[in-house]
């Protein structure tokens, strides 16, 4: 598998520290550190390789640690913390990203045998050990960015090809959670959808219960499962690293901002995003805006 990362890394060097776009649809790659990596943000679905370096990703209170040896499935938005690392030769951290689009999952499910149902209670990330056959798609894939000319012919093949090699792996019930509607992931994930389109709304859990088609009890359960949040805190998580972005934008100041991501009182506001980011708002956009 070391031949196939080599070349991985030679192909993924032209990425900058930001995600780069490949040319290739859902597939982006970065260098370095970026931003991101050091502020909590909302990470939607994808699979993610590294080839340099590692990282390590915090949901809730659940910390994972991946690098070239694994791989990492996010099957849904998540409020996370992202830190990456050089490699111990000093090689800066290096990655590919494919977002997940659950309809080209739900395409390749029609054409596989029907597998049992999803996991109870499951998390809606986790990281497993990358394989050789894994890396041969993706090497497949960014050979792409220089025969740009065949991505619209073979892009869809080996992302396809991709889906289809964590589809057999041990987080392959993720990938079939998102594309399958009556799965308690997908279910969440309704609620997940309306949340974070909605956030500064006040939030009523026994109206996302029923639109996830679940009881309260079960809707509490399978959401702290898959998020490692609750409804409340998931909510709050969204809310406040809303309010970070504007902030450092410097669109407008912590009270106004507090009231447009839905906080009745300031002084609530201002302590929540002390304690979510060790400083109260005014000093945290400026630390930001200074580095």
């Amino acid at each position: 598998m070391e031949t196939q990362l080599q070349e991985l890394r030679a192909l993924a060097s032209r990425a900058e520290s930001r995600p780069t776009d490949t040319g290739i649809p859902r597939v982006i790659m970065v260098q370095g550190e970026i931003p991101e990596h050091r502020m909590s943000t909302v990470y939607e679905p994808m699979i993610n390789l590294i080839l340099t370096g590692f990282k390590t990703m915090t949901v809730g209170d659940r910390t994972f640690r991946y690098d070239p040896a694994t791989y990492f499935v996010m099957s849904v938005g998540l409020p996370a913390v992202g830190s990456v690392h050089a490699a111990e030769t000093g090689e800066p951290y290096l990655a590919v990203a494919l977002t997940l689009e659950p309809a080209n999952v739900a395409n390749l499910l029609a054409d596989l045998p029907k597998p049992a149902g999803g996991q109870l209670y499951s998390p809606g990330f986790s990281v497993a050990p990358v394989t050789a056959d894994l890396l041969d798609a993706w090497v497949r894939m960014l050979r792409l960015m220089e025969r740009p000319g065949e991505i619209t012919a073979l892009g869809p093949a080996y992302e396809r090809e991709i889906l289809f090699r964590v589809l057999q792996g041990p987080l392959g019930w993720m990938l079939r959670d998102i594309a399958m509607p009556d799965t308690a992931l997908s279910r969440v994930g309704i609620a997940i959808r309306w949340i974070r389109e909605n956030f500064a709304r006040p939030l009523r859990i026994e109206a996302l219960a029923e639109m996830a088609a679940l009881s309260v009890s079960a809707f509490h359960r399978h959401f702290k499962a898959v998020t490692a949040l609750s409804p409340l805190q998931y909510q709050k998580h969204v809310r406040l690293l809303h309010a970070r972005s504007l902030l450092i934008a410097g669109e407008g100041n912590a009270t106004s901002i507090a009231f447009g991501v839905g906080y009745a009182s300031p002084n609530q506001f201002s302590r929540e995003y002390a304690r979510q980011f060790g400083l109260p708002p005014s000093k945290d956009a400026a630390r930001w805006r200074d580095g």
